[in-house]
This record gives C-alpha cells, structure tokens and sequence, in this order.
C-alpha cells in the first residue's frame, strides 16, 4: 500500500524533536525521503532521492520543510509531478541567504518560481531568518499555491517552538482530500 505522506526535510534532516520527526512517529504511512547527505545539499541528487520517492508513492501528500520545500516546488518540470497528490511547504528557505546564515555556498541552484502542477500551501512565518515575509508571500503566489500566515513562528523548527505540531495535520489533510478534478484546475 502506497504511503499517503512522503517527509522532506530541509537542510541537516529533522532531528528527533522536530516536527516532522513527530509526523513520522504519529502517522504509520509516512515515509522519509532519505538523503545521502543532509549537511551538504546537492540538487540535483536530492531531487533525484524525491522523484524515487514519489514513484514508490504514488499519490502522496509531500510533507516539505525549509530547503525541502524549495526541492519540491523543482518537481514542477519533473515528469513524476502528475504523481504527486499535493504538498505542504512549510517555511521555504532562500537558498542564497541559507548560505549566508551558515557561513557557506550551497550547491543548490535558484530559487524554483514556476506554477506547481499539483496542489500546494505554503506556511509562511513574518519573522523567518531564511525567507523575509514579503518573498515568501510571493514565493508562494507564483507557485500558484494557497499561503497559510502563521504569524512570528520563526522558522517553524524546533528552535522556534515547533515539536509536534498536530496543526500541521489539518492542513495536509486539506490537500489529500482534494479532488483529481480541482488538482487538474490548479495544474493549467
């Protein structure tokens, strides 16, 4: 039986208190998309991990935090995007200004601003260091997606408060229970 929730972490994964750590050990038909190597995020590798993923899973709803929200908006041009059921892009980072926040490039590419082909919320903090409110919001726009404001929740990580965040829950249910029909208007 194919999972319902595939997990992205962003850069460094999830540690054991995070919220996603959470998700997995709360819902049975969850599954990681595991890296190689989460302190040294590769594109292209990372995204080849995700399109794996999302055949096993046909149908999932992505889970998606930080650099992982930004690796599943570059499932928009990936044939495997009619796959996926819809995403939930929680506090999408600035590839360029997690580089700056950690003292190092990152061999990530550009930022993704094409429409998503599947249905999406992007939660949005106005207080978070990796993406200014203002861009986030666009961000989200031209992904074509539905913006959840969560106020000043920081970076919606452990160190902003966010161990099990049941939440979270209500809004990929959202998505999951989207008909094939509304999925085809969101992807035009």
């Amino acid at each position: 039986m194919p999972a319902s929730t595939l997990i992205v972490p962003g850069l460094h994964g999830s540690g054991e208190s995070h919220w996603q750590s959470w998700w997995q050990r709360d819902n049975r038909d969850t599954v990681l998309v595991q890296q190689d190597d989460w302190s040294n995020p590769d594109a292209d590798r990372w995204l080849a991990a995700l399109e794996r993923s999302v055949i096993a899973h046909p149908q999932a709803v992505i889970v998606a935090h930080s650099l992982g929200a930004i690796l599943t908006a570059r499932l928009a041009h990936s044939p495997v995007a009619a796959l996926v059921a819809g995403a939930l892009l929680v506090a999408p980072a600035d590839i360029e200004r997690t580089g700056a926040l950690n003292g190092r490039t990152y061999e990530f590419g550009t930022m993704p601003t094409h429409r998503l082909p599947f249905p999406s919320i992007v939660v949005v903090s106005r207080n978070d260091p990796y993406l200014p409110f203002d861009k986030a919001i666009a961000l989200g726009r031209s992904w074509g997606s539905q913006v959840h404001d969560l106020g000043h929740s920081g970076h919606v990580n452990i160190d902003s408060g966010f161990g099990r965040w049941p939440d979270a829950y209500a809004l990929a249910d959202t998505l999951a229970q989207t008909k094939p029909a509304d999925r085809a208007r969101v992807s035009r």
